[in-house]
């Protein structure tokens, strides 16, 4: 590069550093807070029922099976349930967001905290369900480790039906509520957000489909009606 087009280019960037370091701020956070919905399909458009329908439906799809239960109090019966009539053993490695659950109603031996690789069974929480693929949207966090979702071969995911929604667009519209009023994305946006659609799979060998290839080999959700505590 010359020395004339880069003094250029200097002046340039002194001049537009002045510009930006007072106006950044309050452009992100605008754009934050009155982010524009895209062009949304029609088959995210739809009521509560149909939604659940939906996300099971599509989630069935991709080998995960779907249940639901009225009350978060039913889950430990509902996780016993599904690992016995699977010949899994009843040992489960429980995100801390889940320890208060009733667990003591059952025979299942749990621990509490990230996966360690060596866990064959996690139970977990999803932020939100996207009907329209039959998608899980996962969160990191302290309640939430990003492990239990991806480490252990069998996962079993909880989700809250108010929180199943029609499209992604929505999804993200209620990530970005948690924390209103904020102005750093870091203030609310977690450090890993995952797309779960299905157990892992891979067909990269000769074209032949194999589950659990780079994740968990079962998935199955648990839809509650009510909220988790």
């Amino acid at each position: 590069m010359t020395s004339s087009r880069q003094f250029i280019l200097d002046r340039v960037r002194a001049a537009k550093k002045d510009m930006l370091a007072s106006t950044d701020a309050a452009l992100a956070a605008e754009r934050i807070q009155s982010h524009p919905i895209n062009l949304v399909p029609t088959r995210g458009n739809l009521n509560k029922d149909a939604r659940l329908s939906l996300f099971k439906e599509e989630a069935e799809k991709v080998n995960a099976s779907v249940v639901q239960v009225s009350s978060a109090d039913q889950i430990p019966q509902e996780v016993a349930r599904f690992l016995k009539e699977s010949n899994i053993p009843a040992k489960i490695k429980l995100a801390p967001r889940l320890k208060n659950l009733p667990w003591s109603t059952t025979l299942l031996e749990t621990d509490t905290g990230i996966a360690d690789g060596d866990d064959a069974v996690s139970v977990t929480s999803a932020f939100a369900g996207v009907a329209e693929t039959g998608t899980l949207v996962t969160i990191s966090g302290a309640d939430t480790p990003t492990t239990l979702n991806f480490l252990p071969l069998t996962n079993i995911a909880i989700v809250e039906a108010d929180k199943i929604y029609g499209d992604y667009e929505r999804a993200f519209a209620k990530l970005r509520q948690q924390n209103p009023g904020k102005q750093a994305p870091s203030d609310y946006m977690p450090r890993t957000l995952s797309f779960i659609t299905g157990p892992s799979r891979s067909a990269d060998i000769e074209q032949t489909l194999l589950l659990g290839a780079h994740g968990p080999q079962r998935l199955h959700i648990i839809i509650v009606n009510d909220e988790l505590p």
